[in-house]
């Protein structure tokens, strides 16, 4: 009879019957990761686009500090008749007009810039006889001024800064600063104005001079609350250390300042030179005061653009370990079903190796002994009859 071959027993493919679910869930996992990770850039993107663009305003702040002095001592020195040096006013427009250059495009100031340094070229060199004109000239010119501050402060993001106190910082220097001290300029030469003004005028004068000191004296204010209020919110511990100091100087000159511009009893306007040497004393503490301020806020912008860039690498890495884990686990499922299909195939192959199957003779049946013996026949051929070899066995 045919002897039946033993089976082998194959293992379950496990892997291969699994790979098709790791797959799918692999696409589950990659599909919100990709999402979380395409929506990090973009806010990343965004973000550092909004710093870097806050930093290049107060670069323009920055350029921007010496012309307000220059025009402010020149507005001083052209209504008092005197010479006014114009080497001071040309290097602080240069000074301006470079970094306009650089950044104009991106803070969309070319046009204003244009219109302020064609009015400031235009300034009379000394008086021209007539102060009041020179007066209204120069005060032309610082309303310009003051009108390209707030054209960086919008162009560049500043006045949105979502950081309590980057944007008390950029609220003072772009708007509250130069405004108290274009102003408090302007309120020293009008008093020396009004010193020369018909009597019948004086009432008038009076009631522009009141007008001006409030003007003058509003945003110095604010300043003082504004970097206060930047010191109180803001996290970092250099900027009360570095602003406090020079704000305590300039809020005595600014107390100064406004005990001098009142006017004094019996007269309409204020002592001319007491309340000039206070406007000096002003004016300087305030070129100190920005100093500071600009160097904190480029400071504080300069930290968040840090902060971003390490958030960034940290999402950068998370992702990557995450495609990298995800991807092991792929591959191990791969490596799992390979080895699975290469131990089958040599089971499957090992009949048809092995050639044809032996034929296998079947035994006859078996007999009781001497039951197919034959009596043998006295004479007759006994060789015949003799037993065979293996008749005991059957």
């Amino acid at each position: 009879m045919t002897v039946p071959a033993s089976r082998v027993r194959r293992r379950p493919a496990v892997p291969g019957r699994t790979l098709a679910l790791v797959l799918v869930l692999v696409l589950a996992l990659l599909a919100p990761l990709g999402l979380i990770f395409v929506q990090a850039e973009r806010d990343f993107a965004d973000d550092h686009d909004l710093v870097s663009r806050e930093r290049l305003g107060v670069r323009y702040l920055r350029a921007l500090g010496p012309v307000t002095d220059t025009l402010v001592e020149a507005q001083a020195i052209a209504v008092a008749e005197g010479a006014v040096s114009r080497a001071s006013l040309a290097a602080a427009i240069e000074g301006v007009a470079e970094v306009d250059n650089a950044v104009g495009d991106e803070l969309r100031t070319h046009e204003r810039w244009a219109g302020l340094r064609a009015k400031l070229e235009a300034l009379p060199d000394r008086g021209i006889g007539d102060p009041e004109a020179a007066y209204r000239a120069y005060g032309e010119a610082s309303d310009l001024l003051l009108a390209l501050y707030r054209k960086v402060r919008e162009s560049s993001g500043l006045i949105r800064d979502p950081r309590s106190d980057s944007f008390f910082l950029q609220d003072g220097i772009g708007g509250d600063l130069p405004t108290a001290t274009v102003l408090a300029g302007r309120l020293v030469d009008l008093a020396r104005l009004s010193a020369k003004r018909p009597a019948a005028e004086r009432a008038r004068v009076g009631a522009e001079l009141a007008e001006l000191r409030v003007s003058a004296l509003g945003p110095a204010t604010d300043l003082v609350a504004d970097l206060r209020s930047a010191v109180d919110s803001s996290e970092s511990t250099d900027l009360g250390a570095n602003v406090l100091t020079p704000l305590d100087t300039y809020q005595r000159s600014l107390e100064t300042f406004a005990v001098y511009s009142a006017p004094g009893a019996g007269r309409s306007a204020p002592s001319t030179d007491q309340l000039t040497r206070a406007g000096i004393s002003a004016q300087n503490a305030a070129k100190q005061l920005r100093t500071v301020i600009l160097d904190q806020l480029d400071a504080l912008l300069r930290e968040r653009l840090d902060a971003l860039e390490r958030d960034r690498l940290l999402g950068r890495i998370a992702a990557g370990a995450a495609v990298v884990l995800i991807a092991g686990i792929v591959a191990l499922h791969v490596a799992a079903l390979r080895r699975d299909r290469s131990r089958a195939t040599p089971a499957r192959r090992e009949p048809a190796e092995a050639g044809p199957a032996p034929t296998v003779h079947p035994e006859p049946p078996l007999t009781a002994p001497g039951a197919d013996r034959q009596p043998v026949a006295v004479g007759h051929g006994g060789d015949a009859d003799r037993w065979r070899p293996f008749d005991a066995a059957r």
